[in-house]
This record gives C-alpha cells, structure tokens and sequence, in this order.
C-alpha cells in the first residue's frame, strides 16, 4: 500500500473542486503558510535573543493582573 500525505490527499480533493473553490483554498494556503513562516521568523529571533542573554525576567502574577485588568476578567 501507498502511503500518501495528509497534503497530497487535500491537493487530490481539492483539484476534484470547481476552479473558484480552488483558488480560494490556493489563496487561504498561502496566507497560512506565510503566517506560519512569519510566526517561525519571530520565534527564532526570541531564541537568538535569549540565546545572547538579553533576556529580562518577568514577574508573571503582575502580568496576569495587568492583562485581567485591561481585559475586564476578574
């Protein structure tokens, strides 16, 4: 038995869609991958940084109260 990625079975599926249907996943597949690969990009610069000891500690409690005070939560 073939064994066939979970892309390859989405592109087969997809190309049996109408044309429009296709370009609308094609541009949708695109924006997420190019948010994931911007997302990658920002994680690694907050590696390097750390990496080079210009990370600072936080006190999380007060993070917490500031966010559930600017968000209303209680």
């Amino acid at each position: 038995m073939s064994k066939t990625s979970t892309l390859e079975l989405a592109m087969s599926k997809a190309q049996a869609l109408p044309s429009a249907a296709q370009e609308q996943l094609g541009r949708e597949f695109l924006d997420r991958i190019a948010t994931l690969a911007e997302l990658r990009k920002k994680i690694q610069i907050g590696i390097d940084e750390l990496d080079a000891g210009l990370g600072v500690e936080i006190d999380i409690k007060a993070e917490l109260r500031m966010l559930h005070k600017q968000h209303g939560a209680a």
